[in-house]
């Protein structure tokens, strides 16, 4: 899709999120057209971007001319008007059902009836947002990851209404501008949000019955993982974690395989969130890695039945969640090689002797998924 002949991009939003999607897009040649409801956000939104790339330019990743470049394609509006010649429009404000709604019932009114409307959502159903929608069938999701200029995973989600041709300029568009799309079922988390559960529930389930975090993310580390669950944890915030896990697990009826663990919510209360308070579960210690077979297995035995009760949903292929979990969480492999690597009887006998051994609240969270005893 060379860029001359370039779709126009709408970005709404420009907090960290939105200033960097619409970066993907105008250094890919894109015109873009961004706004915020937040005159500060507008006002600022340029110089953060030229800072930005200045930094790509000291680090002699980009030449002067490519920046002058990147820059000619944004434009900056107060005026959701402006976005009226937009192709595919993002919007990446606040994650609530209402706000979200009223924004694309008013872009509804300004842009061409095949113009796709995408969400930058993975907490709010597709479905829901396209409900009081004129065209829902150009309504779904692009989900980025941050920061949306380093991680190369889109996560592409439609919901049942959501057409074809929608689906497909929408991929067309954004691997034009550089990114792994996979497309996944319109699910709580979609793909990497719901899949990564496991990695920490079962960790703080380790955690519980004794097991130091060094020694879990010692043994992690030792199997391939770049970062242990619990440092991860700490990068991320025990408050970010807690969070998003307790709304996925809402979103799921409180099923136990989400189930929020009691140190989580103590790390969480205790204000030690990690690296950005300066103590979290481990930080500011340094792991080295350290062999542990049975812990290693417990973790992935859990990350491959997530995965299989996923892709026992619809919507997505076990390669797709593979790819989506290595490119959106560094992971050095995808569950389903790490089902072929462990082989099925031994991830079933694993997951059999862990609900064995759960409290009886816990021994569904351990249930194997169709796709493992087919």
């Amino acid at each position: 899709m060379p860029p001359n002949t370039s779709p126009k991009i709408g970005i709404i939003g420009l907090g960290t999120m939105g200033l960097g999607i619409a970066q993907i897009f105008v250094q890919a040649g894109f015109f873009t057209v961004a706004t915020d409801a937040q005159p500060p956000a507008r006002a600022s939104a340029r110089q953060r971007m030229s800072d930005a790339l200045n930094a790509r330019v000291t680090a002699g990743k980009l030449t002067p001319e490519a920046r002058d470049a990147t820059l000619s394609n944004l434009h900056i509006t107060a005026s959701l008007a402006e976005l009226a010649p937009c192709d595919l429009v993002i919007e990446a404000i606040i994650e609530r059902l209402d706000a979200k709604e009223v924004l694309f019932s008013e872009l509804e009114t300004i842009l061409a009836p095949n113009a796709i409307l995408a969400t930058n959502t993975s907490s709010i159903p597709v479905a829901a947002i396209a409900s009081t929608a004129q065209h829902p069938n150009r309504i779904l999701a692009l989900h980025f990851f941050n920061p949306p200029t380093a991680m190369k995973l889109v996560e592409l989600a439609p919901h049942a209404g959501t057409s074809t041709a929608a689906l497909t300029l929408a991929r067309e568009i954004t691997e034009a501008a550089g990114k792994t799309v996979i497309q996944c079922p319109d699910r709580p988390g979609f793909i990497v949000n719901r899949c990564a559960r496991p990695y920490y529930g079962e960790a703080l389930a380790l955690l519980e019955e004794g097991h130091p975090a060094e020694e879990i993310d010692a043994a992690m580390m030792a199997a391939g993982y770049r970062l242990g669950p619990f440092a991860l944890i700490d990068l991320i915030g025990a408050d970010i974690n807690l969070a998003a896990t307790e709304g996925l697990s809402a979103a799921m009826q409180n099923h136990p395989r989400y189930h929020v663990f009691a140190a989580l919510k103590a790390q969480a209360a205790s204000g030690n969130l990690g690296r950005k308070s300066g103590q979290g579960f481990l930080y500011p210690a340094q792991t080295t890695a350290k062999a542990n077979p049975e812990i290693a297995l417990r973790i992935e035995a859990t990350l491959i039945n997530e995965a299989a009760w996923l892709l026992n949903e619809g919507g997505t292929t076990p390669e797709g969640i593979d790819t989506a979990m290595k490119l959106g969480l560094n992971f050095p492999r995808g569950p389903f090689v790490a089902l072929a690597l462990h082989t099925t009887p031994k991830v079933l006998t694993t997951l059999q002797s862990l609900a064995a051994k759960a409290p009886e609240a816990l021994k569904s969270r351990y249930a194997p998924a169709p796709y493992l005893t087919r």
